[in-house]
């Protein structure tokens, strides 16, 4: 059954204005117009994240919605689709994001508009800590792509997170995923979008 619904979660100190975002946002606008796409602006905290998401996916059918995120996204995304069992593409997904954000408290311009800013606190890392303790599903629905030359987080920790799902090892790249489009076939795919 084809995906109907998609939600794309964008990473810390990111937007819905993020070059994998809208390059998402363009290819549902041409090849599904009547696809739900959802790319909410995220707030700092994790807690009123997840609250926002599960509040706006409620009424979303089960069968027929796909998840997609990227580093703190990927993390979220994981999360979801462990919650909601629903399938999610995980793009260099964050893995142990309470140790790496723990240094990051504080306020941070956001990448796609410096005038924009996110105050992230101490509280907000405890909220992550929370979410890092759910358990994982035995069989997670989930394609993680994986770039071994991400400078932000390591890619074996990637791996070894979500080596259950399938996995989509890429030589070289980025955090940011900059060859997006070259691997947009195989996520297609899995969403069962191609």
């Amino acid at each position: 059954m084809s995906t109907t619904h998609l939600l794309y979660l964008h990473g810390f100190r990111s937007s819905p204005q993020s070059v994998k975002a809208q390059a998402m946002a363009r290819h549902v606008e041409a090849h599904h117009p009547d696809l739900t796409w959802w790319c909410p602006q995220l707030p700092a905290s994790p807690a009123q994240a997840m609250a926002l998401l599960l509040a706006g996916v409620a009424d979303w059918p089960r069968d027929r919605m796909a998840v997609m995120g990227s580093s703190l996204g990927g993390f979220y995304a994981a999360w979801l689709s462990a919650h909601l069992d629903c399938p999610a593409v995980l793009i260099n997904p964050a893995v142990h994001p309470a140790r790496d954000l723990a240094r990051h408290i504080g306020a941070h311009p956001v990448w796609q508009d410096p005038a924009q800013h996110i105050v992230f606190g101490p509280e907000h890392v405890q909220e992550l800590a929370v979410l890092e303790r759910q358990p994982r599903p035995a069989r997670p629905r989930t394609l993680a792509c994986i770039a071994q030359g991400d400078e932000v987080l390591d890619w074996r920790e990637m791996l070894a997170r979500h080596q259950a799902g399938q996995v989509r090892l890429i030589e070289g790249s980025d955090h940011a995923l900059s060859d997006f489009d070259v691997h947009l076939p195989q996520i297609l795919e899995f969403l069962q979008l191609a």
